[in-house]
């Protein structure tokens, strides 16, 4: 059973790599230490159509471990110490994927404002349902033959990460963060992730899991300077 109460180790070292032309960069490596449990098969067999799309049932995803124990889907960001300014949201859209009955990618993050396009790869129904708190929640239809949906967007910060799913497919969904700036980032298998472009300052970094929870460390950081902030989540075992 994964608790919320968790064990953080802490590495901060100055990075070996050269000064940052555009401004101070964090980069890091999030990392799993516990027993890793046997993650169940997506049971896709209730709409024949998204089965076939695989030989074998793809795995959920709430723990997705690369070589060493890397650890993928965690979103990290500058909780705190951003300077009080205003970033204007990219123009840009985030693309959000239905291939293979499968949200890609399974979590992202989104600037207030920023646009947010679905797409429906799979030529069969799907619907997104978007439940934030702060924002109106959605709920979009994306018949088979809707390959774009319309730009959606959200347009006030959400303070918690909140789900999107789709109801034709109950084992799919994502997980969304809107923020008021850019920095953030969403590790791959190999657990990395890097935050560039800040000025110099302390700030309090933030990894979250869908299972695991959040934990957080200070960083201080130079003009141009490189700096190494890693994580380990722990799970922690019944007693």
């Amino acid at each position: 059973m994964f608790k919320r109460t968790l064990t953080l180790a802490l590495f901060l070292c100055v990075s070996p790599l050269s000064a940052i032309a555009d401004g101070a960069t964090i980069n890091g490596t999030i990392k799993y230490d516990g027993k890793v449990p046997k993650l169940p098969p997506l049971k896709m067999d209730a709409d024949p159509d998204c089965a076939a799309k695989h030989k074998e049932a793809p795995l959920a995803e709430f723990l997705v471990l690369g070589a060493g124990n890397t650890l993928g889907n965690i979103f990290v960001n500058v909780k705190g110490g951003i300077p009080g300014k205003e970033h204007a949201a990219p123009s840009e859209p985030v693309v959000v994927n239905q291939q293979g009955c499968v949200y890609h990618p399974h979590v992202f993050g989104v600037v207030a404002g920023q646009p947010v396009m679905f797409k429906n790869t799979d030529g069969v129904l799907h619907n997104v349902h978007a439940l934030p708190k702060t924002n109106r929640p959605f709920n979009l239809a994306m018949p088979k033959t809707m390959v774009d949906s319309p730009h959606q967007s959200f347009a006030k910060v959400e303070e918690e990460a909140f789900p999107i799913k789709c109801d034709v497919h109950p084992w799919m969904n994502s997980y969304a963060k809107v923020m008021s700036h850019p920095y953030f980032s969403v590790t791959g298998p190999d657990g990395k992730f890097t935050l560039k472009g800040l000025p110099a300052g302390t700030y309090q970094i933030e990894a979250w899991h869908e299972k695991l929870g959040t934990m957080t460390q200070s960083v201080t950081v130079g003009a141009n300077e490189s700096k190494t902030a890693d994580f380990i989540f722990v799970r922690k075992e019944k007693a």
